[in-house]
C-alpha cells in the first residue's frame, strides 16, 4: 500500500487533478494571471493540489489552457502568500505547513480577529450588520445541509466582512496578508466533524454579540474561536506527520 501511494504522490499536479475532478480551462475577464492565482489558490487551500507536491509548469498550462507567461506570474504571487515555495531552476511546489506553524498562524490571526471584532461591534452601520446577518444565515443552511465548500467560502466572507467593518485600514491590510495560509488552515480543519459543529455554535454566539453590540464578548469568542481552530489544525498536523513518519 505504501509503494502505491507513493507513486501516485509523484505524478504531475496537474494529471492527478484530471482524475480527482473535471476543471475547466479558465476564460479571460480580468488580467489573466489573477484568474489563475483564484484558480490554484482554491485548489491548494481545498487539499485539490497537495502540500510538498511539484507543481510543474507545462501539465498546469495545458490543464488550465494559459500559457506559462501568466502561470509563472501567478505562482511567485502564491509564493508572496506562502502558499507555493519557488525552487531556484527547479519550479515550485506547494508549501507544508507545519502544526507549529498553524498555531503561530493562528495566535497571530486570533489577536487580530478579536480586536476586529471589539471595533465592529462599536463601528458597523445597520447596512453592515443587516449583510452580515444574512451571509451567517445562509452559512446556517449551508451547514445543515452538510454542504462543506459552501460553508467554507461564506465563513470566510463573514471574517473580511467583520473585519471591514471594524473601519480600520491598517488592520484590514495586515489581516489580508495573513489570511491565504489561514485559510488552507481552517478548511482542514472542517475535516473534523466535532470541530465544524463547535465552530457553528462559535459564530451562533458571535452573530448574537455583534447584534447586542456587546464589543468585549464579541471579541472573546471571535479569539476564542480562532484558538480552537489553531489547535485543532495542529492536532491534524500533527497526526499526519506522525502517519508518515511510520510509513
Amino acid at each position: 500500500m505504501a509503494r502505491t501511494k507513493t507513486a501516485k504522490s509523484r505524478l504531475p499536479a496537474a494529471k492527478r487533478l484530471l482524475a480527482r475532478r473535471p476543471i475547466s480551462a479558465i476564460v479571460r475577464s480580468r488580467p489573466l494571471h489573477e484568474e489563475v492565482v483564484d484558480r490554484l489558490r482554491d485548489l491548494i487551500i481545498e487539499g485539490e493540489i497537495v502540500p510538498g507536491e511539484r507543481l510543474h509548469e507545462i501539465n498546469l498550462s495545458e490543464t488550465l489552457n494559459v500559457s506559462r507567461t501568466p502561470l509563472r506570474e501567478a505562482l511567485k504571487l502564491l509564493a508572496n502568500e506562502g502558499l507555493v515555495d519557488l525552487l531556484p531552476g527547479r519550479g515550485a511546489r506547494v508549501s507544508v505547513l507545519s502544526a507549529d506553524g498553524a498555531q503561530d498562524l493562528f495566535e497571530v490571526v486570533s489577536g487580530l480577529e478579536r480586536l476586529a471584532a471589539e471595533l465592529a461591534a462599536v463601528r458597523m452601520t445597520s447596512r453592515d450588520l443587516t449583510r452580515l446577518k444574512a451571509m451567517h444565515d445562509k452559512m446556517a443552511e449551508h451547514f445543515a445541509a452538510g454542504e462543506k465548500r459552501e460553508y467554507f467560502a461564506l465563513n470566510h466572507a463573514i471574517h473580511v466582512a467583520i473585519v471591514a467593518a471594524a473601519k480600520n485600514d491598517t488592520l484590514t491590510a495586515t489581516h489580508a496578508t495573513l489570511m491565504s495560509k489561514a485559510r488552507r488552515g481552517s478548511y482542514a480543519a472542517l475535516a473534523s466533524e466535532a470541530r465544524w459543529k463547535e465552530s457553528m455554535t462559535e459564530h451562533e454566539e458571535l452573530m448574537e454579540a455583534l447584534e447586542q453590540r456587546e464589543a468585549k464578548l464579541a471579541g472573546e469568542i471571535l479569539f476564542t474561536h480562532d484558538r480552537h481552530t489553531g489547535e485543532t489544525i495542529g492536532v491534524l498536523l500533527a497526526k499526519a506527520d506522525h502517519h508518515h513518519a511510520q510509513l
